[in-house]
């Protein structure tokens, strides 16, 4: 199969983002979504994909809360009452499998509870995807689900020692199949610490999310799995369909300049735009 096209194209609303200030999910997480236009986009969706960040089972805000990804369902439900809902993740834990990580997190009660699918993206069925223009991954493996889907990315604000963040873009990771991308190392995703930028830039060139809801409420000031918190707390969230417009904005929440993060330098322009309007939504 060839490359997916559609994520070297530039998002519908590049360069736009909205954000709000946070309080609780369930009042803040409808109108945010409601102002950045979300419902006509999933409107006659069949199936859309929520990718959260579940890397480890520890809680937020290292990992995605289940408690956003609940308001997200619900609203999706009333926006979108047809479209077929699935929360998939991969994780890079290589001493738990994402199930026990669904467990842990409590989405699979989630699922249980709001009738969603859960699935271990690990282990999805894969296609073959090629684009020599791509310096680090001119052949690359993804599930072949996430195709045909509207993809949702709710990823957390953090700090990355090697990537420098890791937003909306590198929340595109857990895609990745460890059996073509472990290569023996210490995580299931390995492989993508050698040129991380590049990599990270390329594998969004196959399949960018189609819309960003960011866990600003905390943020991870030095790290993505250790280390102290941001001080006082961010205490926003954010939601845009461009991902590049999302991470610039996330990366300036964490005191980093946007300049200096790889690959969303390499992604503006291409993937979206980093010079990025950020709207209040009151």
């Amino acid at each position: 199969m060839a490359a997916n096209k559609k994520t070297d194209e530039m998002p519908a609303r590049t360069g736009e983002a909205w954000w709000r200030r946070f309080r609780n999910w369930q009042d803040d997480v409808p109108p945010l979504l409601a102002a950045s236009g979300l419902a006509a986009a999933v409107a006659h969706q069949r199936r859309i994909i929520i990718k959260p960040n579940l890397v480890e089972p520890v809680p937020p805000p290292i990992t995605t809360p289940v408690a956003l990804v609940a308001a997200l369902v619900a609203y999706l439900r009333e926006v979108a009452p047809h479209a077929e809902l699935v929360v998939a993740e991969g994780v890079g834990s290589l001493r738990h499998d994402t199930w026990h990580v669904f467990r842990e997190l409590g989405y699979l009660d989630l699922a249980r509870r709001q009738g969603v699918e859960l699935v271990d993206l690990n282990d999805a069925p894969l296609v073959r995807l090629v684009d020599p223009t791509c310096l680090r991954w001119p052949e690359m493996y993804l599930p072949a689900m996430v195709f045909d889907a509207f993809l949702i990315s709710v990823p957390v604000l953090k700090a990355h020692s090697l990537a420098g963040v890791t937003l909306t873009m590198k929340n595109m990771m857990g895609l990745a199949p460890p059996a073509h991308y472990q290569q023996g190392g210490h995580w299931k995703k390995a492989s993508f610490h050698h040129r991380v930028q590049e990599a990270v830039h390329d594998l969004n060139r196959y399949r960018a999310p189609d819309f960003t809801l960011l866990d600003a409420t905390v943020g991870m000031a030095e790290a993505h799995l250790w280390g102290p918190t941001c001080q006082p707390p961010v205490n926003r969230l954010i939601a845009g369909f461009d991902p590049v417009a999302v991470d610039a904005i996330g990366a300036g929440l964490l005191g980093q300049d946007w300049r200096r993060i790889g690959h969303i330098r390499l992604g503006d322009g291409v993937l979206g735009s980093a010079t990025a309007t950020a709207v209040e939504v009151a």
